[in-house]
C-alpha cells in the first residue's frame, strides 16, 4: 500500500502545472497542494523582496493562493501558469506594501543611479560590466561554520537595494526566472527588466558574494515548517470560504 502511494505521488509530481490545474478544476481540490508546494519558495522570495518582512510575505503568499484558487477559471493558458501565479503574488505584495506605506512604485521611471554609483541604503562597486560574479565554492569546515552568517549578509545586501531594483534581482538571479517571465510578472517591459537587473547587480559588492561562499539561490529559503504551515492555512481558509 505504501509503495503504491509513493508511486502515485511520484506520478502526480511529474504532471505539468496545467495538468494539475485541470484536475483541481475538475474537483480534485486536494491536488492544489501540489501547486503550493511547487511554488511556495518562489512566491515567498518575490513577496519577501517587496515587503522585506517574513511574516508579511507569508501572509501574502497565502492570500495569493486563495485568490488564485478562487479564480482558476480565469487562467486561460496564454502565459505559463507559474507566471500567472507569480503575478498574483506580486500584485498582492504591492497592494500590502502600499497600504503599509513602505514601497517605491515598481513602475517608477526614475533610474537615478548609474551602475557604479551608490543607491539608497545599498552597497556599490562592480566589475567592468556592472555584473556581480555569482560563484559557489566547496567549503572547508571553518567556512561551513560561517556560511549561515554569510548568507544572512547576502540577504541584507539584496534587501538594501531600492525596491524596483531588488524585486527584479530576486526574480531573475535568486528565483532564476527568465527575462520574459520577470517582465510579465512585474508588468514591466523586457528592456526595463534588463536595465534594472544590470543596475541592481552593479550595487552589490563582489566581495560580499565571495565571502558568502554561496550562490544567490541560497537566499530567502522557504523551509519545510513554513511550507507546511502555508499549505494548512490555505486549505483552512478555502474550507471556511466554501462552508
Amino acid at each position: 500500500m505504501a509503495t503504491a502511494a509513493i508511486v502515485e505521488r511520484a506520478r502526480i509530481e511529474g504532471w505539468s502545472d496545467e495538468e494539475v490545474v485541470d484536475r483541481v478544476r475538475a474537483g480534485d481540490t486536494a491536488l492544489f497542494e501540489v501547486i503550493m508546494r511547487r511554488y511556495n519558495q518562489r512566491l515567498y522570495r518575490v513577496a519577501r523582496a517587496i515587503l522585506r518582512n517574513d511574516s508579511e510575505a507569508e501572509d501574502v503568499i497565502q492570500d495569493a493562493y486563495v485568490r488564485a484558487y478562487q479564480h482558476l477559471d480565469q487562467f486561460e493558458g496564454r502565459a505559463r501558469f507559474s507566471t500567472w501565479l507569480t503575478r498574483i503574488a506580486v500584485h498582492e505584495a504591492l497592494a500590502r506594501a502600499h497600504r503599509l506605506g513602505r514601497l517605491q512604485s515598481l513602475d517608477s521611471v526614475e533610474e537615478l543611479h548609474s551602475p557604479g554609483s551608490p543607491a539608497r541604503g545599498g552597497v556599490a562597486r562592480s566589475g567592468m560590466d556592472g555584473e556581480v560574479t555569482m560563484r559557489s565554492a566547496t567549503l572547508d569546515p571553518e567556512q561551513y561554520a560561517s556560511a549561515a552568517e554569510a548568507a544572512r549578509l547576502l540577504e541584507q545586501a539584496i534587501l538594501a537595494l531600492p525596491d524596483h531594483y531588488r524585486t527584479v534581482l530576486v526574480c531573475r538571479d535568486v528565483e532564476e526566472m527568465t527575462t520574459a517571465e520577470a517582465a510579465a510578472a512585474l508588468d514591466l517591459t523586457e528592456e526595463n527588466v534588463k536595465v534594472r537587473l544590470h543596475r541592481a547587480r552593479a550595487l552589490l559588492r563582489k566581495e560580499l558574494y565571495a565571502r558568502a561562499g554561496a550562490t544567490s539561490s541560497a537566499a530567502f529559503q522557504f523551509h519545510a515548517t513554513r511550507c507546511d504551515r502555508v499549505v494548512q492555512n490555505v486549505f483552512a481558509r478555502l474550507a471556511a470560504a466554501t462552508s
